[in-house]
């Protein structure tokens, strides 16, 4: 019998195959061939196949344990495999596979894959712990399972995110010059899905989020990407408008009702010339205080835009309208980090003048806060807008800040007393104030 004939006869047998698989996988492991294998519930073929191969009786019980060295020395002595048993395991399965240079060849693959996005990332602290949950769920690698495959959607993927916030753009414009498809942002499309996440996170929205179509139009209009032209809305309340165009009468007509006039990209877009603002507009960033203005003021309050948060498409488009028609801007939001980005943003792209939205405003709204509740309501009057946005904020606690400091070029002493105070102020918590100044005679002064 020659020795590869008496090497079957051991270890070739179906009996017997489990111990030659767990040799198999120590030594693709890189583990030596030391200590014993279990078998939990052997057979009774398989216990005879043991025995058979070692010369003696293999234990009772149900499980069946055999020794490595013991089936190495038995390999080696009888020749069937005078090399001993990583020698017989190859014989009998082929080249064994270097399992962790495997792991390593894969690992260096996928960090080549994610070079240009994390290049991208590692510039902007906001979206550390979206890159984060891109690892942590795997979700690159179910849309692109193989390195090369995910290497150029990843690309595409960090060119789109370099141009996040956009000043305002069509989702199939930015994803035809960011990957050469008009339709690769599209829903259910793999580099639709990452962006889509990243837009996401870039707004403090969750990553994964809620579905549906609005949430996706939102969270898109978030960062200045429009899906269409009806989607992207701005708020406005008090612009004169004129007699001219469409649009120019809508917003004559929403003034002298008093009523705030919602706009679509679309109208603002076929818009004709730019919109006369009749001087300063002042700008907001929460609905709320329109509805508040609209309460209280009516058709005697002063032009005003709503920012919504970040602003869309739209809000960008209605301002450079009034922009171009000579019109200045002052500006509120929110006392946090998230709120002077949105600020910062429209002061880069207009400039404007602080509408209490300098620290001594901020040190005054931090003050208002200790107020009773029974004081913020009498000094929001019977208005339901008002009083229940300081209902829901009143008693509230003051609310940490936090997030990633924003520089306040408008006001660098802002900056300095936020970071310095770290607490958070909303623009509801100062609507009387603001009331006041859109009721004022003297509207250029605040």
């Amino acid at each position: 019998m020659t020795g590869d004939e008496r090497l079957r006869r051991l270890l070739g047998g179906e009996e017997i195959a489990w111990l030659v698989d767990r040799a198999r996988q120590r030594l693709e492991r890189g583990r030596p061939l030391t200590g014993t294998v279990t078998l939990g519930t052997a057979s009774a073929a398989q216990r005879r196949a043991a025995e058979l191969l070692l010369g003696r009786r293999a234990g009772a019980g149900a499980s069946l344990s055999v020794s490595l060295e013991e089936v190495d020395r038995v390999l080696r002595a009888s020749g069937a495999a005078p090399e001993g048993l990583q020698d017989a395991v190859v014989r009998l399965r082929g080249p064994l596979r270097d399992l962790a240079g495997e792991r390593e060849a894969s690992a260096s693959a996928w960090r080549e894959a994610f070079g240009n996005l994390d290049a991208m990332t590692a510039a902007r602290p906001e979206l550390a712990g979206w890159r984060a949950w891109l690892e942590s769920t795997g979700l690159v690698r179910r849309l692109a399972p193989d390195p090369a495959q995910a290497r150029p959607l990843l690309d595409q993927l960090a060119q789109v995110v370099a141009r996040l916030p956009s000043p305002g753009l069509p989702i199939g414009r930015l994803a035809a010059q960011t990957s050469g498809d008009a339709h690769a942002l599209d829903e259910g499309r793999p580099l639709g899905t990452l962006a889509l996440s990243a837009a996401k996170a870039l707004t403090g929205r969750a990553y994964p989020g809620e579905g549906g179509a609005d949430a996706r139009r939102a969270a898109w209009a978030a960062v200045g990407v429009h899906l269409d032209d009806l989607s992207s809305l701005v708020l406005c309340l008090g612009l004169p408008g004129d007699d001219r165009t469409p649009t120019g009468r809508m917003l004559a007509a929403a003034r002298a009702a008093g009523e705030p006039c919602v706009l679509t990209l679309r109208q603002l877009r076929r818009h004709d010339g730019p919109l006369s603002s009749a001087g300063l507009v002042r700008i907001c960033e929460n609905p709320v205080v329109v509805a508040a203005a609209a309460d209280e003021l009516g058709p005697s309050c002063p032009p005003l835009v709503c920012g919504g948060g970040r602003p869309s498409a739209a809000v960008w488009r209605l301002l450079d309208l009034l922009s171009e028609g000579g019109g200045r801007f002052a500006y509120h939001g929110d006392f946090d980090w998230g709120g002077v980005a949105i600020a910062a943003a429209v002061h880069e792209r207009y400039g404007f003048e602080p509408w209490r939205f300098d620290a001594a405003a901020y040190e005054a709204a931090l003050s208002s806060t200790a107020l009773s509740s029974a004081e913020s309501f009498e000094a929001a009057g019977s208005h339901t807008a008002t009083s229940q946005a300081l209902h829901s904020q009143s008693a509230a606690s003051q609310v940490v800040l936090a997030g990633r400091s924003c520089p306040t070029p408008w006001d660098p002493a802002l900056a300095e007393a936020m970071a310095r105070r770290a607490v958070r102020v909303e623009e509801e918590l100062v609507l009387p104030g603001l009331l006041s100044d859109l009721s004022s005679r003297d509207r250029g002064t605040w």
